[in-house]
């Protein structure tokens, strides 16, 4: 099983001194700014991928 991708700035002050943190799966704490925050991933969206029929190069 492959690790979950981690962020790679804080979402509030952009900076990147970014650890897991002890509160849960998802939940990474920024020290720069001092704050917590946590991702969650909400599932797919019921669209998908767009198709474009015309493709490349098509005159």
């Amino acid at each position: 099983m492959s690790e979950r991708a981690a962020p790679f700035y804080c979402p509030y002050c952009g900076d990147e001194d970014l650890r897991p943190s002890e509160q849960g799966h998802g939940a990474w704490e920024c020290a720069a700014c001092n704050r917590a925050f946590q991702l969650k991933f909400l599932g797919l969206l019921t669209r998908g991928l767009r198709r474009n029929d015309g493709g490349e190069g098509a005159t």
